[in-house]
């Protein structure tokens, strides 16, 4: 009887490491720039082809290799790094394990040129699928160049998860850019093609590196952290909660020189923060912790993206009490009242500019006048939106259900049969509705036929405005208005490359956007349905949630997603106090979308409890 277990060849056991170490290029270019670093590089250049997906070449001037170790560094598990076991808890470099290297060359066609200091000639050696072909002495500067092409090539089943060009530089950028910040020693630059996508100055200040990397606009407002306990230290710094982002992409957490996630640290930043921002907002911040290598095990995640800490109680109060004490330090308190802004500078070089791209709304329920006339102005119908009727009637109509129903966030309403589109029996329902009051300033209470609503106020307004922005973007696009000063807009490069492959489709959403250098925009036009006073936060948040869903969640933002970003930040938004008449107002418009059930994002907008609920509730059943 034939063996059933048998022992793989070489070959086979790098692919299945591969593809637990190199995920895309972007995962390549980490594996080979945190090799660069380990190598004492102080300057690297990353080029690209396709965003990777073609060609990547990665160059140092570190202290490159041998011929022996040019060879060996081929093989798997040969590194410089760790000697035994022991070395594991210890680890002071970002790599170790001795895997990038053969695991990126079994799935590419792969050429190493190094050559090492004080020696005579460097080498070259070519591979492809893991196989070396040739090698030769050739002269050349000191430091190492990796050039990897056609990543992926015989595996197909891993190249045809590959996203578009635009995405995968974004995930470049990303990893590049968290790697830049955590090493401001260094100087990196990134182009594809003949194109610069991010360039950092190597200065060893991390405030150049993260302007280079988030942008002026973001490192202006921050400020610096710090708290040192034995074994410990917090450094870094936050961007006070005047500037504040929707979701975690400006989260930066760094660990020994080690770019991680952490859902500790991440719960330590925001608990710290969110005595002093609305729950829906997030801060930005770049934490670099120094701990003793062996309170800290880095051998926890293929990717090294996670670690693990042996007190992590002791590191969750050191990254909250350095946040904390940063922020009260720099006068950041919280006022109760009727100020435009819930924070109060104690200095005037802290202060915001007027018409500040990060000025928040006052605290829920405190500016009851301008929130009202906020909302009075976005209810408004179209008509008097300073634009005629939409063209076509109906017809206008027909043509948004059919967008609308090809949408993958889209829910198909459950109740509408398929043989009479035009049977809305909900919306006849909805004009029905008897407003009885707002709970917490979120929820539309009404009294029905059938039971007591709840009408969630911003998905609802979210739905009435996306169908009227499809609507106008269908028939003869959305109107804007022009702004008589242009608003500047300075981008990290993450945000600026997606921006960059976006500009047409903002311009179908009413925003007139251009190049204004490589990591600056002007904004000549908004959508009309926008305050030009609220212009500028609006496409902020915009532009973070679109680069976020590009980035953190791998996926390709097409147009619709500029629109449904579009119509949620122009929405308003939980916590807004409104009058009956703008409660009773939004349920009417939403009687005449065509799918008042979910938004676009696919979150329900009414929720109903039914009369014989509320009689079992009460033993009247």
């Amino acid at each position: 009887m034939a063996n059933r277990i048998v022992l793989l060849d070489e070959n086979t056991a790098n692919r299945i490491a591969a593809g637990e170490v190199v995920e895309r290029p972007a995962s390549a270019v980490k594996e080979l720039v945190e090799n660069s670093i380990d190598a004492g590089a102080t300057r690297i250049v990353i080029s690209l082809t396709e965003g990777g997906k073609q060609r990547i070449e990665v160059a140092d001037n570190g202290c490159g290799m041998s011929q022996e170790d040019a060879v060996l560094s081929l093989q798997r598990h040969a590194t410089s790094k760790i000697r035994s076991s022991d070395d594991l808890f210890a680890v002071r470099t970002l790599g170790f394990r001795g895997e990038a290297l053969p695991s990126i060359a079994s799935v590419s066609h792969f050429t190493l040129i190094t050559r090492a200091e004080g020696e005579p000639s460097g080498v070259k050696i070519v591979v492809s699928g893991g196989d070396i072909e040739s090698m030769e002495e050739i002269g050349g500067r000191n430091g190492t160049v990796i050039v990897v092409e056609e990543l992926f090539y015989n595996t197909p089943a891993r190249l045809k998860f590959l996203k578009s060009t635009p995405t995968e530089i974004a995930r470049v950028l990303e990893v590049v850019g968290h790697l830049a910040i955590a090493h401001p020693q260094i100087s990196f630059r990134v182009s594809e093609g003949s194109y610069e996508r991010l360039s950092t100055p190597g200065s060893g200040d991390p405030l150049g590196a993260l302007t280079a990397v988030w942008g002026r606009d973001v490192a202006r407002y921050l400020r610096p952290i710090r708290l040192e306990s034995p074994g410990l230290c917090v450094s870094g710094y936050i961007c006070t909660p005047e500037v504040s982002r929707p979701g975690r992409s400006h989260e930066l957490f760094c660990v020994n020189g080690r770019p991680i996630k952490s859902r500790l640290l991440s719960h330590a930043l925001e608990d710290a923060f969110r005595s002093l921002t609305p729950d829906s907002r997030y801060p930005i911040a770049a934490v670099f912790i120094e701990i003793a290598p062996d309170r800290v095990d880095v051998n926890v995640h293929p990717t090294k993206s996670e670690v693990k800490f042996t007190r992590d109680g002791d590191v969750h109060h050191a990254v909250s009490q350095a946040v904390k004490t940063a922020l009260m330090a720099y006068g950041v308190l919280p006022v109760i009242g009727e100020s435009a802004s819930p924070y109060r500078p104690s200095s005037a070089p802290q202060s915001l500019p007027s018409g500040s791209a990060y000025a928040q709304p006052t605290l829920p329920g405190r500016d009851f006048e301008r929130l009202g006339r906020i909302a009075a102005e976005a209810f408004a119908p179209v008509e008097s939106a300073s634009d005629p009727p939409a063209a076509g009637g109906e017809g206008g109509m027909e043509r948004v259900s059919e967008e609308v129903s090809g949408l993958a966030a889209e829910t198909r309403d459950p109740f509408q049969e398929p043989s009479a589109p035009d049977y809305r029996p909900f919306a006849q329902q909805l004009r029905g509705f008897r407003v009885l009051g707002q709970a917490q300033n979120t929820y539309i209470i009404a009294v029905t036929d059938q039971g007591i609503a709840f009408i969630d106020q911003h998905v609802a307004h979210e739905r009435v405005l996306y169908e009227r922005l499809t609507v106008k973007r269908l028939e003869m696009g959305i109107p804007s208005q022009r702004l008589v000063i242009p608003l500047t807009l300075s981008l990290g490069a993450a945000e600026s490359s997606l921006l960059k492959q976006k500009l047409e489709d903002f311009a179908a959403a009413g925003w007139e956007i251009e190049p204004f250098g490589r990591e600056t925009f002007l904004v000549r036009a908004v959508p009309a349905l926008v305050r030009p006073h609220f212009c500028e936060p609006l496409l902020r948040d915009m532009i973070d949630e679109l680069a976020n869903l590009s980035v953190s969640r791998r996926l390709i933002v097409q147009r619709d997603h500029v629109t449904i970003t579009n119509a949620c930040k122009m929405a308003v938004k939980a916590g807004d106090p409104l009058t009956m008449e703008e409660m009773v107002g939004l349920l009417e418009q939403l009687a005449e979308t065509r799918n008042p059930y979910v938004c676009p994002h696919g979150r329900p907008i009414v929720v109903t409890i039914p009369y014989l609920e509320l009689e079992r509730k009460f033993k009247r059943a």
